[in-house]
């Protein structure tokens, strides 16, 4: 059981990490057409898995609280963002860029919770996150521009799992609603763009029809393959595993799409990879050290 839930997080990880693949195959279609599509056909399979598991009322019940509205109106801006500008980066060659957001994400992360939630920081956590800093600082001053891809993506996402954090629904009912808010603009644009003769929907050819209509799929199988993953085995292992995702993405990159990993990109990834190398390290230490502490006598404390 144990390894099934392993391959279940490796399986979501590895999609996500192979799915530019899927958006290069429609390179063809703006950035904004394809969000649309993929807010579209993600929330109706979304919302077939929620009543198929029964899971209907729970949503309605959602649905009529203005708070738990606001909350997931606010993960849906944030998580239109991320998608939109990594639909984009992939389809104009910054694959490479990219990927360096999402090997930057989990240290951001870690800083919003010492801002946003008054966590505290071990000095080794300090040390890490100091050396994201100064890889970003590094990049900006050797490239001469300020990696704003990966920062987009890093800071878009991060924030999105803060109000996550917060919010009072599961993974997957509060998924579901996210892609309910956004439906309506998302599909207002699309007939938008059919009425002045610019979409791409049933005028590119079936592979291209039935790929839009597959970024439902693509989005939701990750997530119901994650959400499993997520609640049966320890938060360490699934840390260290979501590195397959940004790995696989560079590889991509570089090997498949020929995108420029120039020695300078590699210093600059390598300070990264220092960062996570030393946070993860540290973290496992620390949590082994607990797991180990002799429980205190009945009446301590």
């Amino acid at each position: 059981m144990f390894r099934r839930d392993i391959s279940y997080a490796i399986g979501a990880y590895a999609c996500w990490g192979l799915i530019p693949i899927y958006w290069r195959w429609l390179r063809h279609v703006s950035a904004t057409e394809l969000i649309a599509h993929r807010i579209g056909w993600s929330f109706l399979l979304l919302l077939a898995v929620m009543l198929l598991m029964g899971q209907g009322p729970s949503l309605r019940t959602a649905v009529r609280q203005t708070r738990v509205l606001a909350i997931y109106a606010l993960a849906a801006l944030l998580l239109s963002t991320n998608w939109l500008t990594y639909i984009w980066a992939v389809n104009a060659g910054f694959i490479v860029e990219a990927s360096l957001g999402y090997f930057i994400n989990p240290l951001l992360s870690v800083l919003l919770g010492v801002v946003f939630l008054r966590e505290r920081l071990r000095l080794v956590q300090r040390v890490a996150i100091g050396l994201m800093a100064c890889s970003v600082l590094y990049l900006t001053i050797a490239t001469g521009r300020l990696p704003w891809i990966a920062l987009t993506l890093a800071v878009s996402f991060a924030l999105y799992g803060l109000v996550k954090k917060l919010a009072p629904l599961p993974s997957l009912p509060g998924l579901t609603l996210e892609t309910g808010i956004l439906l309506l603009p998302a599909a207002g644009y699309l007939l938008a763009v059919e009425a002045v003769g610019r979409g791409a929907f049933l005028h590119t050819g079936a592979i291209a029809d039935g790929l839009m209509i597959g970024a439902g799929v693509v989005t939701t199988v990750p997530l119901l393959l994650f959400t499993v993953a997520a609640r049966r085995i320890p938060l360490s292992l699934l840390g260290l595993l979501q590195y397959i995702s940004p790995t696989l993405q560079l590889l991509l990159g570089v090997l498949l799409f020929h995108e420029s990993f120039t020695l300078v990109r590699g210093l600059g990834f390598g300070l990264i990879w220092l960062a996570l190398a030393v946070y993860s390290v540290e973290g496992l230490i620390v949590r082994r050290t607990a797991a180990l502490a002799p429980l205190p006598e009945l009446g301590e404390g």
